[in-house]
């Protein structure tokens, strides 16, 4: 056990050493221990920076995109909801039994986060767009399966073949001298309905203070957004949105660039995988290679299972986005 902490600790102060002390530094181990003291005595803290950090890369990738390119090696991308009313066809259920058209919340999930419905056969793709309770969901992960691994220092969940290629995807890497690691801990991959609702709230109720404080919301406004029943409250926020009433951490764009809403998170549906290295083009390529995808055009470091080629995503519905020298594949729906 000492052995081990000694090598983390000259790990660590190899990396840093430099930069905390300039032209002085500590002896690697003993600046490793004081990294590993900093951030283990407030990790919510570290956590928060690290998010913010990624929100504010997300703003400059916003900015800086395009548009959408519609074609891959000159063939043009096939309508989504073509390819999903054939493949829930083949599925035995239909559209709008998932995805019911009068309900707009559920709507824009698909449309941001359906890519999912269209991974291979070797996988279980949700039920719904929306799950409504932890009952439902876990329900829905047992019966998908889900296998567990220890990937750097974080016991992680996904179904089977997601899990499979990950690890392939991540022997390669380190053949390369990379890695491909979870980012925030466990929940970098399968997550619970209350995962998502706390992660909600903590979008949610920092933008409900934040409005009222710039008279943007009344006080009333915001004891009835509070009180609201989860649906209706999603829908009125993404409604407010419309007017410049933000609720992302940075309070900047829509929540659903931050967070999921309740209930809709690829994550639930452990076909997500938030990649630590997601910077890095060569890791990009290799999870690419092995069916892993940016499918969610603000979140970059979030990563979904197809279990596809590339080449073949563009006949299943999906238009390939180049923003800032990442390439995403959102569902094709214009």
């Amino acid at each position: 056990m000492i052995h081990a902490v000694t090598q983390l600790g000259n790990r660590l102060g190899e990396g840093c050493g430099k930069s905390l002390v300039g032209s002085a530094p500590l002896p690697k181990f003993l600046l490793g221990l004081v990294v590993c003291f900093l951030l283990s005595t407030s990790p919510d803290q570290a956590r928060d920076r690290q998010s913010t950090k990624t929100e504010v890369m997300i703003g400059k990738y916003s900015a800086a995109m395009t548009g959408p390119t519609e074609t891959h090696d000159g063939e043009p991308a096939a309508s989504f909801y073509e390819v999903l009313r054939k493949a829930l066809k083949k599925r035995k259920t239909k559209l709008e039994s998932i995805c019911p058209p009068s309900d707009s919340v559920a709507r824009r999930v698909l449309e941001d986060y359906g890519a999912m419905f269209l991974a291979n056969k070797k996988v279980t793709p949700p039920p719904v767009c929306v799950f409504t309770s932890d009952e439902q969901v876990m329900e829905f992960q047992e019966r998908a399966g889900y296998s567990s691994e220890m990937i750097g220092f974080d016991q992680v969940e996904l179904q089977p073949e997601a899990m499979k290629k990950l690890l392939k995807a991540r022997e390669e890497a380190q053949k390369e001298n990379l890695d491909i690691t979870p980012r925030d801990g466990a929940e970098a991959a399968r997550r619970s309905y209350e995962d998502s609702l706390h992660l909600w709230q903590t979008r949610f109720l920092p933008a409900l203070d934040y409005w009222l404080t710039q008279g943007r919301l009344t006080a009333a406004d915001v004891t009835r957004l509070k009180t609201l029943p989860l649906r209706d409250q999603i829908a009125e926020v993404l409604e407010l949105e419309k007017s410049g009433i933000y609720f992302s951490k940075d309070l900047s764009k829509s929540i659903l660039y931050s967070i999921a809403a309740p209930g809709t998170s690829q994550h639930i549906a452990m076909l997500a995988f938030d990649v630590n290295e997601f910077d890095n083009s060569r890791v990009r390529e290799i999870l690419q290679k092995h069916g892993w995808f940016q499918t969610v055009l603000s979140d970059l470091p979030h990563f979904t299972f197809l279990g596809l080629k590339e080449k073949d995503l563009p006949k299943n519905g999906l238009k390939r986005t180049e923003v800032d020298g990442q390439t995403f594949w959102i569902p094709n729906v214009t």
